[in-house]
């Protein structure tokens, strides 16, 4: 090869191997910054004369407000003989008060462009609105009415008994529902929450003007209530608004008393269990595919177990990865979705599996559930496990406090259910402490697979005979079903 060869060759050489070194730089993944301290927005609490609590949290970048007032009484606090009180209580505020029809009420929000909304879940209900900034005084003047004017007008009565028992109709045909509320009913048996939060067809037909204003009367009241503000207002003017719009209600009766759990798991360290498995299947002939539901009675939302048993569920039934899901979709085939549920309320929570299957896998599937609850109480999580779902829930967190919406409704839960109002800033801290060993002994005393109710909606003729190999069966035929019977049963009638 010659000298000028030789020369072409090298710069040819050169040449590459500086653009790989080029394209190789360029390739590589620019350098991330640690991820900041999350800082959920702390909000300035002060309390108006007549004991209503003022909640506001500043948010100055959009011309926006959030008014949001919370009684903290939901359907936990429903007449024994009637279900689903507080819901049409709740579901009647914006239909109309002493000043303002239902039409009025809605052409005034529609006109300037503003949402309202009312509810109740158990533990409160609430009146909502939001509205451009330059309507603030309007926004407050709207919700002191609705929650201090209501009619509770006969013809709204009517019309949302209406809309109820319609919805309830629709409900009872959704075998996933008949399986939740069944559970419920026969997990919390005994408790403030054994019972339909939305009511059930007898009790809502004879819910009359008296009990909803009974209902009123004794929760709807300025030292039972929080007023939450988040946007673009400053702390003292809501303060000086919430006292100007809020003075006259005033309540000099007691105020309402929660009905005490049947435990007290963040002292007791234990749970409640019953004497032994409870099977009820619910018999639905026309099914092909069967709902799931296992599990037991949990803990309050103030149980000192909360953090340990949030990130179990999270292994066990949580979104993203999970136990339940691998088990019975990736490896088995047997469903499209598995999921576990821990729900904590003021007072008692619940802890369960759930999925729905074909008929004939009925019973593989039950047993795959219970054999990943067995394997989670029996064994501690793996590290990895752990640092998956600390991960995952610390992300999720941030989520949760993303929108003005969701920090007023997460600031208003931390006081309903009396947590520290720096709870969120403190999560990831405390989560990345957790250690294995806490969630396990947290899970053997929260979860017991021989001694929880176990909930089948479907045709019972597909799997009844060999369910009888894990324990004592009730079948109930859906035409007797009767969500608002302790037993779920609705009694026979006899000919006289």
């Amino acid at each position: 090869m010659g000298s000028k060869t030789r020369c072409v060759a090298r710069l040819l050489w050169i040449g590459l191997s500086w653009g790989v070194a080029v394209l190789s730089a360029a390739d590589l993944p620019p350098t991330v910054p640690p991820p900041k301290p999350f800082q959920s927005a702390m909000p300035v609490v002060r309390v108006l004369p007549n004991g209503l609590k003022l909640a506001v949290i500043e948010r100055h970048e959009l011309p926006i407000i959030g008014v949001r007032l919370v009684v903290q009484s939901g359907a936990e606090a429903d007449p024994a003989s009637l279900p689903g009180t507080a819901q049409m209580v709740a579901s009647l505020l914006n239909q109309g008060t002493t000043k303002r029809s239902a039409q009025e009420i809605a052409r005034t929000i529609d006109q300037i462009g503003g949402t309202v909304e009312t509810g109740a879940d158990w533990d409160n209900s609430f009146v909502a609105v939001s509205v451009l900034t330059d309507r603030t005084e309007l926004a407050f003047e709207m919700v002191s009415d609705m929650v201090i004017h209501p009619s509770f007008a006969p013809a709204e009565i009517e019309r949302q008994r209406k809309q109820a028992l319609s919805a309830l109709s629709v409900a009872h045909d959704d075998p996933a529902y008949i399986a939740d509320a069944a559970f419920d009913r026969l997990t919390f048996d005994g408790t403030a929450y054994g019972h339909p939060p939305d009511g059930t067809e007898e009790a809502v037909r004879r819910l009359t003007s008296s009990n909803i204003r009974e209902f009123y009367a004794r929760n709807y009241r300025p030292d039972n209530s929080i007023l939450a503000l988040v946007g673009d207002i400053r702390a003292d003017e809501a303060y000086q608004l919430a006292a100007r719009f809020f003075a006259e209600w005033k309540q000099d009766d007691p105020p309402p008393t929660r009905q005490p759990s049947t435990i007290d798991s963040s002292r007791t360290g234990t749970a409640h269990h019953s004497k032994g498995r409870r099977i009820v299947v619910i018999d639905k002939p026309d099914s092909v595919q069967t709902e799931i539901r296992v599990g037991n009675r949990g803990i309050p939302r103030g149980s000192s177990d909360y953090l340990a048993l949030t990130v179990a569920n999270q292994i066990l039934g949580g979104p993203a990865t999970n136990r339940l899901y691998k088990a019975l979709r990736t490896e088995h085939g047997l469903t499209y979705s598995a999921s576990s549920e821990l729900d904590c309320y003021q007072t008692n929570g619940s802890w369960e599996g759930k999925t729905s299957t074909r008929s004939a896998e009925t019973i593989k599937s039950l047993r795959l559930v219970l054999d990943q609850m067995n394997r989670l109480r029996d064994h501690a999580i793996s590290q990895g496990e752990l640092q998956t779902a600390q991960s995952y829930l610390t992300g999720h967190m941030a989520l949760e406090v993303e929108s003005p919406d969701n920090i007023v409704t997460q600031t208003l839960n931390l006081m309903v259910y009396n947590l520290p109002l720096d709870y969120w800033n403190l999560f990831p801290r405390e989560l990345r402490t957790l250690q294995t060993e806490e969630v396990l002994n947290a899970t053997r005393r929260y979860m017991d697979p021989e001694r929880n109710v176990i909930v089948l909606v479907g045709n019972a003729s597909a799997f009844s005979r060999e369910l009888k190999k894990l324990g004592e069966v009730r079948v109930i035929p859906i035409e007797r079903l009767d969500l608002g019977s302790p037993d779920l049963e609705r009694p026979v009638a006899v000919n006289p």
